[in-house]
């Protein structure tokens, strides 16, 4: 079935046209590291550059007003994207890596003391685990991880309760796991999270791009997202909290526009969300990502959540049938995001990655930011093939006949 939204990408413009590029007949199975940007996110930076460029907040002059005008425009469709009550409650960081350090310096550096308990589960993103070990060293706080079924990633109701108690007071948890694709059940994680009085964390890089997110159903206090993953720039990122916290912190960064007034002595902050924006903003890929939104807005997320689960699911019952390859997680693709993982019995998935990128084909291979899970897996790398809405059938089914040859190119014979 031919893919209508490939003629929408640069990169896959040149790989399915008649022409000489590098890049021609790749197979791109890695969009769970990063995605690639349609014409129409770049176009809109280019567009910001070539008319409206003027830093942005500072001038009261037109063009920068119509900067500003622009990022707030972005900050509105961020928003309205994940359903916050207001953009106020979007902070533009580089990712999401800094959007949860930003909650962990300003608010568990400044709330969290020793006998404090601070919640995640084991197949969370390093960027969602350092921050807290940090945390912990500086405020006696304990890291407690929750842990999944091995089979299916599932974490169950009773290790919910078991690791959410009174001592907690943060619970940070993945929505989409990067290695095993299983939608962790968010909403009642976090209804745990608050009767216990403890705020909630959900580091959404994985899932915003792949499912339509309501941060106010999942009634979640902070949401991180990356704009690269969702066929935005890279260098931007959003943080959505509730007003309420965001007043109540202290800055992450400081300098430029985050502040108010400044005296020999002292400083005041601007409003929200303005007050943790420091120095000039990202205008330009705050602008791309915006126009990226609006994009999978347009296909619908149902639309793209419903192709990544055929995909998953075609790609696993191939799998299934290739002797020594070996499905990491859940075998039902409609509980993958898009995401298998897996290893082939004899090769390091390193040269798994290596010798299918001979053939054309990208996949990822190694612990994936991700080293708690495997050490709790026993795997200490993986091969990981990430699917997303330009991804085709027939890409499927030629990774599929060189995964079945793997095994043969790294010397071992026909064991049928």
């Amino acid at each position: 079935m031919e893919n209508k939204y490939r003629k929408d990408f640069p990169f896959f413009k040149s790989i399915d046209e008649n022409s000489s590029v590098e890049n021609k007949g790749l197979i791109y199975f890695d969009s769970a590291a990063t995605a690639h940007r349609p014409f129409i996110v770049l176009n809109a930076m280019t567009h910001f550059y070539a008319t409206e460029n003027a830093n942005p907040l500072r001038g009261l002059y037109s063009l920068s007003e119509r900067a500003t005008m622009a990022y707030e425009n972005s900050r509105q469709v961020t928003a309205d994207f994940i359903n916050a009550k207001e953009p106020a409650e979007i902070v533009f960081t580089r990712n999401a890596s800094e959007s949860l350090n930003l909650v962990a310096y300003s608010w568990g550096m400044n709330n969290l003391k020793a006998g404090d308990e601070i919640c995640v589960s084991i197949m969370e993103h390093h960027s969602n685990i350092v921050p807290w070990q940090m945390v912990c060293r500086h405020t006696g706080a304990k890291l407690v991880f929750m842990e999944c079924d091995k089979q299916t990633g599932i974490i169950s109701d009773e290790e919910i309760a078991s690791k959410i108690n009174k001592n907690t007071k943060i619970v940070s948890v993945v929505h989409v796991s990067n290695v095993l694709g299983v939608t962790n059940p968010v909403k009642k994680i976090g209804e745990a999270a608050h009767n216990v009085g403890a705020i909630f964390i959900v580091d959404g890089a994985q899932s915003a791009p792949h499912m339509k997110v309501d941060v106010q159903d999942i009634n979640a206090d902070f949401f991180a997202m990356s704009g690269h993953k969702l066929c935005g720039p890279m260098g931007i990122g959003a943080l959505y909290g509730k007003r309420a916290l965001l007043e109540s912190m202290e800055p992450f960064l400081r300098g430029g526009e985050m502040i108010e007034y400044v005296t020999r002595e002292n400083a005041t902050w601007a409003e929200i969300p303005h007050k943790f924006e420091a120095g000039t903003v990202s205008a330009a890929d705050a602008v791309g990502m915006a126009a990226a939104i609006r994009y999978l807005q347009n296909i619908g997320l149902e639309n793209i959540e419903k192709h990544d689960a055929e995909l998953a699911c075609r790609l696993i019952a191939g799998m299934e049938k290739i002797p020594h390859v070996n499905i990491i997680g859940s075998h039902d693709g409609n509980k993958r995001c898009g995401i298998v993982t897996f290893t082939i019995d004899g090769v390091h998935p390193h040269d798994i990655a290596s010798l299918l990128s001979d053939e054309k084909i990208a996949i990822r291979a190694g612990h994936h930011c991700a080293q708690p899970l495997g050490q709790y897996l026993e795997q200490t790398a993986t091969a990981r093939a990430s699917l997303y809405l330009y991804n085709t059938e027939q890409e499927i089914d030629i990774f599929l006949e060189k995964l079945a040859q793997v095994r043969s190119w790294s010397g071992f014979k026909d064991e049928s």
